[in-house]
């Protein structure tokens, strides 16, 4: 089939990534419609990228479309987030953003209305194997990739997925809107959890959690000072600040090591190489897996805990595929391991495997 017939449908989110994904698409041949994904925003910013995206869908000539999905965004999007929080974990929105929203509705009713691929901005790649089946794989921009947050997609749908500034530098991205004078060419990056927007994490929080103060005490015991609520803190979290009663300034950083929920206490460690921070193993759930060859790789496989974290070879034992978990055990101890964070597993060349739930 010609290129100029295969249809793709592009979610623009009204940045300068999307914007030239969509006029890469375009100039290749194929038949591009340009799609905003409107989703749960609190500051009203959506407003303005969906204005963006209109402004540079019209630039390129191409057809622009709005899909509502605000509701199943709050449902499955927010109220994910705010029940993670309430169990005490550290959940990624990202994640289930790209797996339940760009990568599920978004797929769904772009195949609905004829499209043979969906595409996005996102810094990452697609190769095909000697039987044209799709593998994810690390964008080329290391400092941009965001190959962290797709593991969760179906392995079916990146078959009909295509990134095409993944082979890109952020850098020559920018040029090509610049040389072609694309609305968003100078448009900032968004920073945060998208539907927040301006406002912060702890304020939106609280409207659905009731802080309960307690001590914060060290490792050794010592209390040092009084935390807001342990929901509102995150394993490997520094900067504690005004909470911090300690009048010695001599005294290094301290980072959270434990949330204590039957105590109320938040347990702290100072300094950054502080024993109490490195863990050996972890435990995954909700496995999901990109490659059907899984196994073969596990004599030599890579995981990622955090987004632009050094990859760290691992071994994985206990696999349960009927119930998609897994024991890791670290060759080298790792800190800052999150409950309710995503572990990542990558081959040597940059693969993503696959990845899970840190518990």
């Amino acid at each position: 089939m010609p290129k100029n017939k295969l249809k793709v449908f592009v979610g623009m989110s009204g940045g300068v990534d999307s914007s030239v994904a969509a006029y890469l698409l375009k100039k290749r041949g194929y038949d591009v419609f340009g799609v905003f994904i409107k989703s749960y925003n609190l500051d009203g910013c959506a407003v303005k990228d969906q204005e963006d995206a209109r402004l540079v869908a019209e630039q390129i000539g191409i057809p622009f479309y709005v899909f509502d999905f605000e509701k199943e965004y709050k449902e499955k999007v927010v109220d994910y987030l705010i029940e993670g929080y309430k169990k005490g974990i550290t959940p990624n929105p990202d994640v289930v953003c790209n797996s339940a929203i760009k990568f599920g509705l978004f797929f769904k009713k772009a195949k609905s209305l004829g499209a043979n691929f969906i595409a996005t901005g996102h810094y990452a790649q697609i190769k095909y194997d000697k039987n044209k089946k799709a593998h994810l794989f690390a964008g080329v921009d290391k400092q941009k990739d965001q190959s962290y947050f797709l593991w969760q997609i179906k392995k079916e749908v990146l078959q009909f997925s295509l990134f095409p500034v993944g082979k890109l530098l952020k850098n020559e991205v920018r040029k090509i809107a610049q040389e072609n004078n694309l609305f968003t060419a100078q448009k900032k990056d968004s920073q945060g959890i998208c539907f927040l927007g301006k406002i912060n994490l702890y304020d939106f929080l609280k409207e659905y959690i009731s802080p309960q103060k307690g001590k914060i005490v060290t490792v050794e015991g010592e209390v040092v000072g009084e935390h807001q609520g342990l929901f509102f803190y995150t394993i490997g979290q520094r900067h504690l600040g005004s909470n911090i009663n300690s009048k010695n300034t001599q005294r290094k950083p301290f980072y959270v090591v434990q949330k204590d929920f039957k105590n109320n206490v938040l347990v702290v460690a100072e300094g950054s190489d502080h024993p109490a921070l490195f863990q050996k193993q972890v435990f995954l759930k909700n496995l999901n897996f990109l490659n059907d060859n899984f196994k073969k790789f596990q004599a030599k496989v890579f995981l990622r805990i955090r987004y632009r974290q050094p990859l760290f070879e691992v071994k994985v034992r206990d696999l349960n595929l009927k119930e998609n978990s897994c024991w890791v055990d670290f060759l080298s101890p790792q800190k800052f391991v999150t409950p309710g964070q995503s572990a990542v597993f990558y081959t040597p060349k940059g693969e993503i495997l696959g990845g899970g739930i840190i518990t």
